[in-house]
C-alpha cells in the first residue's frame, strides 16, 4: 500500500512539475525580441485564437494554453486587437495579457506623404482597415466635415510625427487625434498670430510650406524660398512653383520641368493659376512651417538651384540676374544628367 501511495505521489509531483513548467516556463521562442499576433474581430473564440497562435508559431503548446485560458476565463473577456509577446514569455503572461486586454500600441510614423493614396496605404499597413476603405473615408465629404476638412485640405492637419494607437482604432479616431496634435501645434510659439500677420490662414501657411518642403532639403534656404513665394503672392504674381507641376502630373521623378509641362490643366499648376493651390502637395515638417511663419523680409522674387548642384539656391530680385544663374544651373544639370545616363548605358 505504501508503495502504491508513493507511486501516486511521484506521479502527482511529476504532473504538477510538468504543469508548472508549461505554465511558468518559457513558452515562446523566435528570432526577434518580440512577436505580434492579431486576434481578429469575430474570431475571439477559443478555436480561432488557438489556430492563430499555432499558425504564427507564437507558442510551443496551444493545448496547454487552451487549458490554462479556460481556467482564467480568457475567452469570456477577450477582445480583438494586436498583442505582442517577448521572447521567452510564459503561458501565464500570455493568458493575462489576453484576459486583461493589454494590447500592443501601434506606432504610426508619418514622414513625408504626397498624396491621399500614400496616406491610405500607410494606414492599411498599420491598422485593420484596408487602403480602399481608407481612401473612401478620405474622399468622403461627410467623413471629413466634422474636422473642417475636405479631400484636398486633408493634409493640412497632418504633421510628420509618431502617433500611438491600437490596431482596431477606427479611422475617425485616428484622424481626430492627428488633428488634435495639429491644433496643439498651432497654439504654440505664436504660430496663429504669425499666420494672421502674413494674412494667411493656417491651411494656407501649411500649403505654402508644402511647396517649400518640396523645393529644398536645406534648412538654411527655406526662409528665403518662403519669402520669394510670399512676395509673389502678395504682388498677385503666379507662384510658378515647379513642385506643383510635378504634383499635378503625379510624377515625382521629374528632374527638369520643361515648358510643355507648364501647360498641364490642373488647379495645382501654379504657372497657369495665380494664388495657392487648393491644398498641400506634401506633408511639410514643423521646421518648414516655421520657416514660412518666420520668413525674412526680402525683395526676392526669383530663385534657382546653384550650379554646383550641392543643394543650395541663388536668390534674385530682378529677372535678368535670375536668368543668368538659371542658365548656369541648366547647363550644369544637363552635364550631370548626360553623365548619369552614360554610366547607366555602360
Amino acid at each position: 500500500m505504501k508503495k502504491i501511495l508513493a507511486f501516486i505521489f511521484i506521479i502527482v509531483v511529476v504532473c504538477v512539475s510538468i504543469a508548472a513548467y508549461l505554465v511558468f516556463g518559457a513558452a515562446t521562442s523566435f528570432d526577434e525580441k518580440t512577436k505580434s499576433f492579431v486576434v481578429e474581430e469575430g474570431k475571439t473564440d477559443k478555436a480561432s485564437v488557438l489556430k492563430a497562435l499555432d499558425d504564427n508559431h507564437i507558442i510551443y503548446s496551444t493545448m496547454a494554453f487552451g487549458v490554462l485560458a479556460d481556467q482564467l476565463n480568457v475567452w469570456q473577456r477577450l477582445k480583438p486587437g494586436k498583442f505582442k509577446l517577448r521572447n521567452n514569455d510564459n503561458l501565464l503572461t500570455l493568458a493575462r495579457m489576453l484576459r486583461n486586454n493589454r494590447q500592443a500600441e501601434v506606432k504610426l510614423v508619418i514622414n513625408k506623404l504626397r498624396t491621399n493614396e500614400d496616406f491610405a496605404k500607410l494606414i492599411a499597413k498599420n491598422f485593420a482597415v484596408d487602403s480602399t476603405s481608407a481612401m473612401n473615408f478620405f474622399s468622403n465629404a461627410d467623413s471629413l466635415q466634422p474636422y473642417g476638412l475636405n479631400e484636398k485640405t486633408l493634409f493640412t492637419v497632418i504633421l510628420p510625427n509618431t502617433y500611438s494607437f491600437y490596431y482596431y482604432t477606427p479611422l475617425s479616431k485616428i484622424l481626430g487625434k492627428i488633428k488634435n496634435t495639429s491644433d496643439d501645434f498651432w497654439e504654440e510659439r505664436d504660430r496663429k498670430i504669425k499666420a494672421t500677420a502674413l494674412a494667411l490662414s493656417q491651411a494656407e501657411v501649411y500649403t505654402l510650406a508644402s511647396i517649400v518642403e518640396e523645393e529644398t532639403n536645406r534648412d538654411a534656404d527655406k526662409g528665403n524660398i518662403a519669402s520669394v513665394y510670399l512676395n509673389r503672392y502678395n504682388k498677385g504674381m503666379a507662384l510658378g512653383a515647379d513642385p506643383t507641376v510635378r504634383f499635378a502630373m503625379k510624377d515625382f521623378t521629374i528632374k527638369r520641368v520643361y515648358e510643355k509641362y507648364l501647360q498641364i490643366e490642373s488647379p495645382y499648376n501654379t504657372y497657369r493659376n495665380k494664388g495657392l493651390p487648393p491644398g498641400p502637395i506634401c506633408t511639410p515638417s514643423a521646421s518648414t512651417i516655421d520657416a514660412v511663419l518666420n520668413a525674412p523680409k526680402t525683395d526676392y522674387l526669383f530663385f534657382v538651384a546653384d550650379a554646383d548642384l550641392k543643394g543650395g539656391s541663388h536668390f534674385s530680385s530682378n529677372y535678368a540676374e535670375h536668368l543668368q544663374y538659371a542658365k548656369a544651373y541648366q547647363q550644369a544639370l544637363t552635364i550631370y544628367l548626360e553623365k548619369k545616363q552614360a554610366q547607366a548605358d555602360e
